[in-house]
């Protein structure tokens, strides 16, 4: 994707499917970062209100407050440099924090009681968490988060290189906050400052979302815990401003520009985004403070974008017959399929009852979300190549292509079109080739593609000749 240089995620499926069913994929890719931005900000809300006791409400408010106004103002230039310098706060206050909450005198030994924090996997949970492991992993690709840093590095070589680094750092980022919860389940905290209920000296319950706060507040020293919440702090801004700069950015480019302002110019489409980035942020930030379930928005979505974009990304980039009447189909069977099996956080019920499913609790014990994409994925191959097929065979064509995916139009505004992807390579340098020029090596002759700055400069070397 980065060598043909797409600037967002949403770029392929737009040329592939057409307009109208970009936009129909951009509604799970936008719920998708707002309920994201929401968890993290109301996540900050409640570290805040433990650490320094500043309420909810404002702590959001404050924090979003500031995320937008560089975003708006410095776009994605502000997102990648503030995330350097958050990256860097992040791992030197985190893992400042460890040695100190470890040392308390309330905190036993992490070893000598793993059994408080390492838990245990039944046989009957395995698909659940193997569908679970394959909903990170896979659909984690499909985010713009993700692809607005890989497509705006300098070279296809430097997106790969840039990937794998960012998989080792989740892991190091990763690994103080795993230590934090294993010491919060070996303290004491009956020994601690700490004055609410407790289970056998645990933490309650309801707590436990607060864990990483409470180990700041009441097992590091005043200075470290500020350190921490600032640690915190920049992992959440981090994450915030880029969801919301990565759900502007795809409005603007994959739904305003193309569907209602053709002949917008670059600085409309900038203001364009600004406008998105505040409302993006508003709706993210009231999500925050109002909703209570965050989380569980956040997991259906997540499932969403497993169920739909991964297979619809797929299809574009590695199967050269996928048009729209075979996304169309796979949009719906995949949500159909993936509502039907019941929601629990939402109270939905299990309309589809799949095999082990469990009658006392209401769930599914089968991979239900991979049985929706793999359903999706299914249906949409077979339509596409049953309309390819149908198409060569000659009954597909003129008024009959209602999608106009084989009657290539002079403007496509439903559909996509076959014949005109891929788009035009890009060089090295990271310019469009926009044709061929002839290179002699002795007695060969070689074609090379050829940007437009070389175009330009062998037309003007061809005039001063003439001259």
């Amino acid at each position: 994707m980065r060598s043909f240089g797409y600037v967002t995620m949403l770029d392929p499926l737009q040329k592939k499917y057409g307009e109208v069913m970009c936009g129909l994929l951009f509604i799970p890719a936008l719920l998708g970062e707002i309920f994201w931005s929401a968890a993290t900000l109301s996540a900050l809300g409640a570290t805040i209100a433990v650490v320094i006791g500043l309420d909810n409400t404002t702590s959001v408010i404050t924090s979003t407050c500031i995320a937008l106004i560089y975003t708006i103002f410095g776009g994605l230039y502000s997102v990648a440099y503030t995330d350097v310098v958050q990256l860097f706060c992040i791992f030197v206050g985190l893992w400042l924090s460890v040695p100190f909450a470890m040392t308390n005198p309330a905190v036993h030994s992490i070893h000598i009681n793993s059994s408080r924090w390492i838990g245990s996997m039944r046989v009957s949970d395995a698909a659940v968490y193997l569908d679970n492991m394959l909903m990170l992993t896979l659909g984690g690709v499909p985010w713009q988060v993700y692809f607005q840093r890989v497509l705006s590095a300098r070279t296809a070589r430097g997106a790969q290189v840039i990937s794998f680094l960012a998989s080792f750092g989740c892991l190091v980022m990763a690994i103080p906050a795993m230590l934090m919860g294993a010491i919060a389940a070996s303290t004491d905290w009956t020994k601690t400052a700490y004055n609410r209920t407790t289970v056998d000296n645990m933490l309650a319950p309801a707590e436990m979302k607060l864990v990483l706060p409470l180990v700041l507040q009441y097992l590091c020293p005043p200075a470290v815990s500020f350190i921490g919440l600032g640690a915190i702090s920049a992992a959440v801004m981090s994450s915030a401003d880029s969801s919301v700069f990565s759900a502007a950015s795809m409005f603007a480019h994959n739904v305003v520009q193309p569907t209602c302002w053709r002949r917008a110019s670059e600085r409309q489409i900038i203001w364009v985004m600004r406008l998105s980035i505040f409302v993006v942020g508003a709706l993210a930030c009231a999500m925050g403070i109002l909703v209570k379930s965050i989380y569980g928005l956040w997991s259906l979505c997540s499932d969403l974008v497993y169920v739909i974009l991964f297979p619809q990304l797929v299809s574009v980039l590695f199967l050269p017959f996928s048009n729209t009447y075979g996304s169309l189909v796979g949009f719906g069977v995949g949500l159909v399929l993936r509502l039907t099996a019941g929601e629990p956080i939402f109270h939905m019920p299990a309309l589809i009852k799949y095999p082990y499913y469990d009658a006392l609790t209401d769930t599914q014990r089968a991979p239900i979300k991979t049985i929706s994409m793999l359903g999706s994925f299914a249906a949409s191959t077979l339509v596409s190549l049953g309309m390819y097929l149908v198409w060569r065979a000659g009954y597909l064509s003129g008024r009959r292509d209602i999608f106009r995916c084989f009657t290539p139009p002079v403007e496509n505004k439903v559909g996509g079109s076959t014949d005109d992807y891929p788009p035009k390579p890009i060089l090295q340098n990271g310019e469009e080739a926009v044709g061929l020029k002839m290179v002699t090596y002795g007695e060969e002759i070689e074609l090379v593609l050829e940007s437009k700055a070389d175009l330009v400069e062998s037309r003007e070397s061809k005039k001063a000749i003439q001259v």
